[in-house]
């Protein structure tokens, strides 16, 4: 990408920078966000996402296995690559700093915790997380589970938010 586009990107918003690297060549689909310091690598055609993604600081999608240069110096697969695709389905969260490696999808409506390593597919409707990331509940578990715990703040201006924050959490 140029510097403009680089600058660009760097002072949007997250859904303005979907349409900006969605501009740019990545498959993406409608009604996404991309926040800052995404990477899609150094094969991003080989990644497809769904519409109604998340995607948040830190996270970094790896098309190839960088390892196998060690086999290359040892002449052992002189000019070969490990490459694979990424699929992303539809209405999905993915937490800050998350790494997304090659030959993974990850289903419709999942949520993928902060930090997590996705390694292996994603069953659509799950949570996963960790190291590498594992299902840990289905989405209509991660539901009852909050259901209850939400606060109805996304509609509320920042400073309605804080008052409210403030009100709910006795900050002075």
């Amino acid at each position: 990408m140029n510097l403009y586009t680089r600058l660009k990107l760097r002072y949007s918003n997250p859904y303005e920078r979907a349409l900006i690297f969605k501009a740019n060549g990545i498959r993406m689909g409608e009604h996404c966000q991309v926040f800052s310091n995404v990477s899609f690598g150094s094969e991003p055609y080989l990644i497809n996402i769904g519409d109604y993604v998340e995607i948040t600081s830190g996270v970094s999608f790896i098309t190839h296995d960088g390892g196998i240069y060690v086999l290359r110096n040892l002449k052992l697969l002189e000019n070969a690559d490990y490459l694979g695709r990424i699929s992303i389905g539809n209405n999905v969260f993915i937490g800050n700093s998350c790494i997304i490696l090659p030959n993974v999808t990850i289903g419709d409506n999942c949520v993928i915790g902060a930090g997590s390593i996705v390694s292996r597919s994603i069953p659509p409707n799950s949570v996963a997380v960790g190291v590498p990331a594992r299902v840990i509940k289905s989405i209509d578990e991660y539901y009852t589970k909050y259901k209850n715990l939400v606060d109805n703040t996304t509609k509320m201006n920042s400073i309605d938010k804080e008052k409210y924050l403030r009100g709910k959490y006795n900050i002075k």
